[in-house]
């Protein structure tokens, strides 16, 4: 007769499956997840979660039934985010994470789950184009990531589902660059109180939210330097916050160029005492990127630009490409533009090695030139003869 088992129990259901059963460290009896077709493989199961308790991997599977919507909403209101971020998390929840995992016990989503959702959300629709951007989807994968990183913290479930590689990356379109020519084309074109705006943006590397909460206190023309600790995100009504993280905060030294253009500014524009805003509407009050659209619009027309084509965040995108063109390092670039991470700058100086080789290119092409044109007068210099001597006596 087979003795009694030293860990856990098996017993036999009336379907004929075989559940195990096993004493936790909390003191309470667990059942096995699912039932087994043989004693043998129910057995089996608990010796090697006998194994996990030894190790002490043991988690409570009872702390993983929670409906992944609570569970998300939870994690949000517990982050110090910003009200931007906020509105985009909760954005991405509502349409593209909860209708699929909302009811979902967060133990119970698996791999496959995540890889059926992220399929059908980049699957191509009626016209050939996918049914969500590839940069949105990107968004809410690395979201439903993060989420489930914190319950395995919290040894809610064992180990994160989301392990598809490639599926946080952005492939986001490139991006115009404009030229130095194109941006003070748009300066020269746009309503003159938005001149110094386009010119900031560009050669300051500022934000749209960073330009609309920029006070004149901030903005130090004799040190040429802005300074950063401010930003508005319009969430319907305008709301006053502070930059996106820490790095965000920064000191941007700006070019004495555009400093005449910002004195201007100051003193035909901007909001009167130190706490004024810099950069107001046509009736004084703060900026609204949707009232902005229109003399945008009307810029790039007369610039001979295409409308549609450029956004107004492709300035700070000029800049950013300038700078790194101009020998910025990855930590100048990453302070310039108040990133906390290395990803954003490495993709402009990633930009600048292709500028170089442009260059090196070029150069190449000019001494190869320079060295035909040396030749050519080497061989008159010689003369037919070769000799180094002109014909003649």
């Amino acid at each position: 007769m087979a003795g009694k088992r030293r860990f856990g129990r098996v017993r036999q259901l009336p379907s004929g499956r075989w559940q195990a059963r096993y004493p936790g460290p909390d003191g309470r009896d667990h059942n096995a997840p699912h039932t087994f077709p043989r004693k043998k493989d129910a057995e089996q199961w608990l010796t090697l979660k006998e194994a996990d308790l030894k190790r002490g991997d043991w988690f409570d599977p009872a702390a993983g039934a929670i409906p992944f919507a609570v569970y998300a909403a939870d994690w949000v209101e517990e982050r110090e985010l910003s009200p931007k971020t906020v509105q985009l998390y909760e954005l991405l929840l509502r349409l593209h994470l909860n209708p699929t995992f909302g009811e979902t016990h967060i133990s119970d989503v698996r791999l496959e789950d995540v890889r059926r959702w992220r399929a059908s959300r980049l699957k191509a629709g009626p016209k050939s184009k996918p049914s969500f951007g590839p940069v949105t989807v990107a968004k809410a994968y690395r979201l439903l990531r993060a989420v489930l990183n914190t319950a395995v913290q919290d040894k809610r479930i064992k180990e994160n589902p989301c392990q598809i590689p490639g599926a946080d990356r952005e492939s986001s379109p490139e991006r115009p660059v404009l030229s130095v020519a194109e941006v003070f084309r748009i300066a020269e074109a746009i309503a003159p109180r938005y001149r110094a705006l386009v010119l900031l943006a560009t050669f300051g590397n500022l934000r749209w939210g960073e330009l609309a909460g920029l006070r004149r206190k901030n903005l130090d023309l004799d040190a040429a330097t802005v300074r950063v600790d401010e930003t508005v995100y319009e969430l319907g009504p305008l709301v006053k916050g502070t930059p996106k993280s820490e790095a965000s905060r920064r000191k941007v030294v700006i070019p004495d160029l555009i400093i005449p253009d910002l004195r201007r500014h100051l003193n035909e524009y901007a909001q009167p005492g130190s706490a004024g805003f810099v950069f107001v509407g046509v009736r004084g009050g703060q900026l609204r990127r949707s009232n902005f659209s229109k003399p945008w619009a009307r810029a790039l027309e007369k610039a001979e630009l295409e409308v549609g084509e450029i956004h107004v965040h492709d300035l700070r995108h000029t800049g950013n490409t300038f700078a790194a063109e101009s020998g910025a390092s990855l930590a100048e670039m990453m302070s310039r533009m108040g990133h906390s991470s290395t990803r954003a700058a490495q993709v402009y100086l990633h930009a600048r090695r292709e500028r170089d080789r442009e260059i090196a290119s070029t150069l190449g092409k000019m001494a190869a030139r320079e060295l035909k044109k040396a030749k050519k007068a080497e061989k008159r210099r010689k003369g037919p003869g070769g000799s180094g001597e002109t014909s003649g006596t």
